[in-house]
């Protein structure tokens, strides 16, 4: 069985929209407590995220995937990750700003939240309509899975 890619971030940070991109689907996008699987995703909810009883279900996730997403939202950079929290993972990790078209003032805050989460650059900055930028992750992605 294949890896799967684990999106984890705030609410409203873009992650199910994020999975049905790279799913390549148009997946009916609501709320919900549990954790969602695609063929290639795993949409983990923020609910997870945001009580650190939860973490232990991120990391037992986390042993389904080959990759981790750590979204931030730079039309709305609160902190939600624990410093170091990338940390806990043992497959690749990579920081990605989510809503990049908005508020560019953010991005320094965004850039600072993931660095203090543990991760290194490059980051990769996402906007729901940038195919290009996409396609940007998605090399990541095989690169990172070849190696």
């Amino acid at each position: 069985m294949k890896k799967k890619i684990m999106i984890i971030g705030p609410r409203q940070a873009g992650k199910s929209t994020l999975a049905n991109l790279l799913e390549r689907t148009a997946r009916p996008l609501k709320k919900t407590q549990d954790a969602v699987f695609g063929k290639k995703t795993i949409d983990v909810p923020a609910a997870y995220l945001e009580n650190t009883m939860m973490y232990k279900y991120i990391i037992a996730l986390s042993q389904m995937a080959g990759h981790v997403l750590m979204l931030v939202d730079q039309s709305n950079p609160t902190e939600v990750y624990s410093p170091g929290f990338a940390r806990i993972f043992t497959c690749p990790v990579t920081g990605v700003i989510t809503k990049s078209d908005l508020h560019p003032e953010n991005y320094e805050k965004c850039v600072v939240q993931l660095k203090r989460a543990g991760l290194e650059e490059p980051f990769f900055c996402m906007a729901e309509q940038d195919e290009e930028k996409l396609k940007l992750l998605e090399t990541r992605l095989e690169q990172v899975a070849a190696s």
